[in-house]
Order: C-alpha cells, then sequence, then structure tokens
C-alpha cells in the first residue's frame, strides 16, 4: 500500500520551518527528518520514516508559497550561514552562490529540495499541488 505524505506548503515559512514540517509529515508531531539537505536526501531513501521499498508519494500542497518562503532571499541567508564552516576550496563557489542569490539569481533552496526527492525517490514520487 502506497503511503501518501503531505507536507502543507502554507506552513513553510522559511528552511528551518520545512525541516519540521517534513519532519511531521512523515513521523508525525515532532518528527524529525533531516535539518540538511544530505540528511533529507539519506531520509528519502528509506529506512529513517519512509518505506524501504520507496512505495510513498509526497503531496507538497501549497508548494508556490513554499517556493517564495525558500526563494532567493532564504537562499542568502542559508549561504551565509554555510560561509563559516565551509571548507576554504569552496569558498569560492559558495561565495559566487551568494552573490547569484542575492541579486535574485540562480537555483533556490525549494529548487534544490525538489532536486534531491526527484533524484532520491523513485519516478512519480512528488506531486506539486
Amino acid at each position: 500500500m502506497t503511503v501518501t505524505y503531505v507536507i502543507e506548503g502554507s506552513e513553510v515559512t522559511g528552511l528551518e520551518r520545512f525541516w519540521s514540517v517534513v519532519g511531521e509529515a512523515v513521523n508525525g508531531p515532532g518528527g524529525y527528518f533531516g535539518r540538511n539537505p544530505d540528511s533529507f536526501a539519506d531520509c528519502l531513501r528509506g529506512g529513517m520514516g519512509t518505506p524501504d521499498d520507496g512505495d510513498f508519494v509526497i503531496e507538497w500542497r501549497d508548494h508556490a508559497r513554499s517556493a517564495r518562503a525558500l526563494g532567493h532571499e532564504e537562499t542568502a541567508r542559508y549561504l551565509r550561514g554555510l560561509l563559516g564552516r565551509a571548507d576554504p576550496s569552496n569558498l569560492p563557489r559558495l561565495r559566487e552562490e551568494l552573490a547569484r542569490a542575492g541579486a535574485g539569481l540562480g537555483p533556490t533552496l525549494f529548487d534544490r529540495l525538489l532536486e534531491i526527492i526527484r533524484d532520491e525517490t523513485p519516478a512519480g514520487t512528488l506531486r506539486l499541488r
């Protein structure tokens, strides 16, 4: 039986809130589902809330509202937070991404999260509503 996890996009006000919303969608109130892109990808592969066999659907309701909340401004905020922890070899790329996000260009956090979902789950898993 296919399990459907519903992300209520109207509740996503930024990246930290996204982690809480998706954690609760998958694991119930207070549920944990990773708090960074890498752990999010790991959780989607199964065994950490999602079925190991990949038989699930993520229905992201009001995704346009989430896209705005996870847009360039939030992307720039996130990237600024990474600067102090980044390996020095990654700083030029990170600064370039930050400059682009600050100018309203390039992929957003929303774009990256969609990419992770599409890369780490079977085809047809994501439904944007």
